[in-house]
């Protein structure tokens, strides 16, 4: 639309984090030995109770256009939410201005604006109020907005009962359907099902074409792709890149997926449990490209070395959920093995996933190389990596469709992989 509506000059934002002992009561020997933990290390803010300034933003400065839809990505800690609360007007910037004009709705975080004592049909008004709408523009929307949400059976009950995905279904229709000149939505919107995505996803488009404004942010490339025509990448609180969403998408999926392709990560890992006498060398997705098409097959190449002779081999994987890391496939047993293995050997196999089985999204892998018939023992196991490496599925053509979702996890589901290119050498 070409008409600045948004702002941001340089806009800085610091934490000030305290280290010291939240323990009520201390002994005499509690205070006598951190004292000399202090005399050795003087330099420690932990052992010393100081405190450090952390700065979640740093030098931020852009501008957003009336009708833009801009998405805000990056790693978890990147500072997207912290933006996002600046811009909501809920903390203030250590340093730094932001000029908005209009009337801004936020939906960042599950009950954001809803008071739990209230019913649905109170807090809709509610929040109509604190956008600064009347009552009778509220009553003129109040059908549609019930409507959408679908939680009308529940309208009169106070939201405190609502489950987090009732909240967030009346809390987006709230925000979207009270004409507000800037629609700001956080990752909020991955509490709803498939079907409410699909609907969140085309309001939001067109909220945008009647003119107004969408600030989005999300772990879901495909979802960015397909609603914002530009997007801003935060690394450690800074603006990396800015521009083009799918320019913008490239940098980001491209950055440190050192997850995918791992020989040297291997070495230095320290969380790895297990005994050791096999451990995985190299873990290699899709050739090391971070970028996963959910509409081709994935190849995952594992190698592994045995430091000490072991009667057998088996090899186990599950794949993690997006954001609480359990497990959403069964356990995949593999045996390698079933006769002894000497201390030298090295071994390496290929592990092919259908297409088609996975939305978009990060999901975590779990590995397991133990003995075979020891699958259940977790205190005995040779190699065990947990949440490291990352099928990371973002489709970047444009025949994926809005809502794009070939499967939606309902339980444990298997794969039916294939393993190819299995060798003991």
């Amino acid at each position: 639309m070409g008409n600045t509506i948004i702002k941001v000059e340089h806009i800085s934002k610091s934490y000030i984090l305290k280290h010291q002992n939240t323990e009520r009561y201390s002994t005499l020997r509690d205070v006598i030995t951190n004292k000399a933990k202090g005399l050795i290390n003087p330099k420690s803010k932990i052992l010393s109770g100081q405190s450090e300034e952390f700065w979640a933003l740093n030098d931020i400065s852009f501008e957003v256009n009336q009708g833009d839809r801009v998405g805000i990505i990056g790693r978890n800690g990147a500072g997207k939410s912290t933006l996002l609360k600046i811009l909501s007007r809920i903390v203030s910037p250590s340093k730094g201005r932001i000029t908005i004009e209009g009337r801004v709705a936020s939906l960042l975080e599950v009950g954001t604006g809803f008071h739990p004592e209230l019913s649905g049909r109170e807090n809709i008004f509610l929040n109509g109020s604190i956008l600064g709408m009347s009552k009778s523009e509220i009553q003129k929307k109040f059908d549609e907005i019930v409507d959408f949400s679908g939680v009308e059976r529940f309208l009169d009950t106070p939201v405190k009962r609502y489950s987090s995905g009732m909240y967030v279904r009346l809390a987006f229709a709230v925000a979207a359907h009270l004409e507000p000149e800037i629609l700001i939505v956080d990752e909020v919107l991955a509490v709803g099902d498939a079907e409410f995505q699909k609907k969140c996803m085309g309001k939001m488009k067109d909220v945008s074409g009647e003119g107004r404004t969408v600030l989005f942010v999300s772990h879901n490339m495909s979802a960015v792709n397909l609603l914002c025509d530009k997007a801003i990448l935060l690394k450690k609180g800074s603006i990396s890149s800015a521009g083009k969403t799918i320019d913008i998408i490239k940098d980001y999926t491209a950055e440190p997926v050192k997850m995918s392709s791992t020989s040297d990560f291997l070495s230095d890992y320290k969380t790895r449990r297990g005994h050791g006498e096999v451990r995985f060398s190299e873990v290699v997705i899709n050739n090391g490209d971070p970028n996963i098409e959910p509409s081709e097959d994935t190849r995952i190449k594992f190698s592994a070395i045995v430091f000490e002779d072991v009667p057998s081999i088996d090899f186990m994987f599950a794949v993690l959920g997006t954001t609480d890391n359990l497990p959403i496939t069964n356990s995949m047993l593999i045996p390698i093995s079933d006769t002894s293995v000497k201390a030298g050997t090295k071994l390496s196999f290929e592990l092919v996933i259908p297409k088609n089985i996975f939305r978009t999204g990060v999901f975590p892998l779990y590995l397991w190389i133990g003995k075979k018939g020891e699958l259940a023992a977790e205190n005995y196991h040779y190699d065990c990596i947990d949440s490291v490496f990352n099928l990371n599925y973002v489709s970047l053509k444009d025949r994926i469709e809005l809502g794009y979702d070939p499967f939606q996890p309902n339980g444990l589901f298997n794969i039916n992989f294939k393993i190819e290119n299995k060798e003991l050498y």
